[in-house]
């Protein structure tokens, strides 16, 4: 990844979970690495806590285009746009936060904010929805099955506008679900690691519905892939392993890795409303520009196991220093 050395890079959501490993990784590549925030704080933003003073903060809320439009002024060589709204279940009770988020975000951003060279779309395997054939393929229709799924495409075909427009270079990307360090409890894997490391009960569905989990460093091997290997493309490929498990699998693995002592309630809970049954990644298209994940699944569960556990130890322990002070 030379051909990263020194170019100006522009992060959205880059204090976010998959962002903040993006900018890490760039900023190892000796890229001149500038992330939006929308507060300039380390506090509220600890993901980025230990490269703070090395990169390039910039406080916007790119929902609001007067403050996007402070970034008019500054020219970038890349964008990576990942900042978005992103839990599938809340997006049906913060519909009107999704689209501000993840669409109204996006247009202020390419409307209002920076120029540059090369434009990359960061979206979501949720945008599939249920199709009839597996595993997804970039060329099937999309069918959004969430507002967070339909907020994400929008973002998406406006960004395909966009450069059709003003003929500027970009990339669409999907990556698959993703899993690693310092994501949010919200997501599947880091809520039930941390309920089997505390020994607490775990309430699910019967998990019969599949999804493939993709190690975070994998994904971002497959971002700077593929902006290496195309240097412009309105057609959408995916980032994914296509490895998918059951969660009911997916749940006794963690329970037994982890040692834990949790009951476990399978069963207990109703599916979410236009659940999507079956998820997995067509990935002839990114393994034909050489990406192969060089983390497994088992080992990256293990790396995100022993993260948490430290993260545990440190944060929510009642005799924790952090807790104390």
């Amino acid at each position: 990844m030379k051909n990263l050395k020194n170019k100006k890079i522009l992060i959205t959501g880059g204090a976010g979970f998959i962002g903040s490993h993006l900018v890490k990784r760039l900023h190892n590549l000796q890229s001149k690495v500038y992330v939006t925030v929308k507060y300039n704080s380390i506090i509220d933003n600890p993901r980025l806590a230990g490269i703070w003073d090395k990169i390039n903060i910039i406080e916007t809320d790119l929902r609001n285009q007067d403050s996007v439009s402070d970034l008019a002024k500054t020219n970038f060589d890349l964008i990576f746009h990942l900042a978005a709204y992103n839990h599938v279940g809340d997006s049906f009770k913060h519909i009107l936060e999704n689209i501000n988020s993840n669409l109204i975000s996006t247009i202020n951003l390419l409307n209002s904010g920076p120029k540059y060279k090369k434009f990359i779309h960061v979206g979501t395997s949720e945008i599939y929805g249920h199709q009839k054939i597996l595993p997804f393929n970039e060329k099937e229709k999309p069918n959004p099955m969430s507002p967070y799924a339909l907020s994400k495409y929008s973002s998406e075909l406006f960004t395909i506008l966009k450069s059709k427009q003003s003929k500027t270079e970009i990339l669409c990307v999907r990556p698959f679900n993703t899993f690693g360090p310092y994501q949010s409890e919200k997501a599947v894997i880091p809520e039930i690691i941390m309920k089997c490391l505390n020994n607490q009960t775990i309430f699910t569905t019967k998990g019969k519905q599949t999804r493939e989990f993709n190690f975070v460093e994998n994904i971002i091997d497959g971002l700077l892939l593929l902006n290496q290997k195309i240097s412009n493309s309105i057609d959408p490929i995916n980032i994914g392993s296509n490895k998918p498990i059951t969660i009911k699998s997916l749940v006794k693995k963690i329970h037994k890795m982890t040692k834990s002592k949790s009951k476990l309630k399978i069963g207990h809970l109703k599916y979410r409303p236009n659940e999507i049954w079956k998820m997995s990644a067509n990935n002839k298209i990114i393994l034909s520009k050489g990406w192969r994940p060089k983390v497994s699944f088992d080992d990256g569960l293990k790396l995100t196991i022993n993260w948490y556990k430290v993260f545990n130890n440190l944060y929510l322990k009642k005799n924790s220093k952090f807790n104390q002070l």
